[in-house]
């Protein structure tokens, strides 16, 4: 891939759009994240549930639907209303409220009631005058028709009825005509209506439609801005104790030099190449670990003390310089085990991808600036790995690594087979983010 080409076709974003990219994807996965733990995403959620239900929507189409008139509460009130307002019920009523009559009903319960039939007490009694009239009345006799009346019964029961806290409710929501809108159910579809018009609901969902699968990606789990040595110690973070961390071969030009190669200056790691003749102990195929004379000095540095992590999404923004061997990636400290370049530069071409012995599985990059940073990245995850530079995708391989967790390296070295020299491979800075489900 020709990352020249890829830049003036605009395949590929220059490194400065990517990292303004970078940061504002973060920035929203936070923005996203804190919605998600919000008690408005909360609410909103359960307030979306209630308000798509089939018995929400029933009892708002009652509520907006149904008339006064054919509701329970409508027909009790209207047949009240008609039977108490009845020419015999108005006449029974008055009838009960008038107090000549009520003192006629106590004396009709008295002795002196038969004294009523005589004109000769009458004569002398205007009372008895009085209660005769009424006796004999049409008002009494309606009084009459109506106390054993099924109308006074029902009248009665309904009246009883109407008059309880609970009927004097139901019937004040049905006789209503805004009822819908004076309900508590309208109060919660109007708080999810405004709850889903939020900005933040509104964000949350867009991420979600565009399925953007980094939401579910970045868990920060590693940050190293370069500004000291805390995460990095000189080796190659060897599983073997007995192996001699951060020795050289005899094939190789450069002594590893303990961390001395390494220096954390305005705000990244560089590990230089310097010549200059340095004896130390190296390992040789044929003799095994032996004293040796190198020509120049180098460092290989390693997070494993400090961080390793199996699956995620690996970041760095790298460049090199120098025409020794530079390498950036993931190792497991099992020199039998394959390790992951992010970035390598073999002295003529920058490369990334598996190195495994004679299984290596490596892709040329051509076109690269050198006094240029990249950022280099590989999305590691159950089925396969996949290799970025800024935001183009260069490689994609069937996950064969080892199930079991990796830590950053960085190394520069020089083979002897070629002639090389002095150099640096310079880290701005390196992140790491965890799978969601770790």
């Amino acid at each position: 891939m020709n990352l020249f080409t890829a830049r003036l076709t605009g395949k590929m974003l220059s490194t400065e759009q990517f990292e303004k990219t970078i940061y504002e994807m973060q920035e929203r996965v936070k923005r996203w994240r804190q919605i998600e733990q919000s008690p408005e995403l909360k609410e909103y959620l359960e307030l979306k549930k209630e308000v798509e239900s089939s018995e929400f929507q029933e009892k708002k189409a009652e509520l907006i639907n149904r008339k006064y008139k054919e509701t329970d509460e409508g027909r009790k009130m209207t047949a009240f209303k008609k039977i108490s307002s009845s020419l015999r019920m108005r006449g029974y009523k008055s009838a009960q409220e008038n107090p000549t009559f009520q003192a006629f009903l106590q004396f009709r319960e008295s002795e002196d009631f038969q004294k009523i039939n005589s004109l000769k007490e009458r004569l002398h009694s205007s009372e008895l005058r009085m209660f005769n009239m009424i006796y004999r009345s049409a008002f009494y006799k309606n009084y009459l028709k109506v106390l054993n009346s099924p109308e006074l019964r029902q009248m009665t029961e309904l009246e009883k009825e109407i008059n309880t806290e609970d009927f004097q409710k139901r019937h004040a929501l049905w006789e209503d005509s805004k009822r819908w809108q004076h309900s508590e159910l309208y109060a919660r579809e109007q708080r999810y209506r405004q709850l889903a018009n939020s900005e933040d609901i509104k964000f949350y969902y867009a991420q979600r439609e565009e399925k953007i699968d980094w939401a579910e990606l970045f868990r920060p789990a590693f940050a190293d801005d370069m500004s000291s040595s805390k995460n990095w110690k000189p080796g190659f973070g060897y599983a073997n104790p007995a192996m001699k961390d951060g020795h050289s071969r005899t094939n190789e030009r450069q002594a590893y030099n303990g961390g001395k190669n390494t220096f954390f200056v305005e705000g990244r790691m560089d590990l230089e190449t310097r010549e200059e003749s340095h004896k130390a102990v190296a390992w040789d195929e044929k003799k095994g670990f032996v004293e040796h004379i190198f020509d120049f000095t180098s460092d290989v540095m390693n997070t494993k003390e400090a961080f390793a992590q199996e699956e995620g999404l690996f970041m760095a923004k790298v460049r090199s310089q120098g025409n020794g061997h530079h390498f950036f990636g993931l190792s497991t400290g099992d020199v039998k085990k394959p390790m992951v370049a992010l970035y390598y530069y073999n002295g003529s071409v920058h490369q990334l991808g598996l190195v495994n012995g004679n299984k290596t599985q490596m892709t040329d990059i051509t076109g690269v600036l050198r006094s240029m940073y990249h950022v280099y990245s590989l999305r590691w995850n159950k089925n396969e790995l996949i290799w970025y530079v800024n935001n183009l995708e260069l490689l994609r391989l069937p996950n064969r690594l080892p199930k079991e967790k990796m830590f950053l390296l960085a190394q520069s070295f020089l083979p002897m087979a070629e002639k090389g020299g002095e150099g640096k491979l310079k880290i701005q800075w390196a992140r790491v983010y965890r799978p969601v489900d770790q």
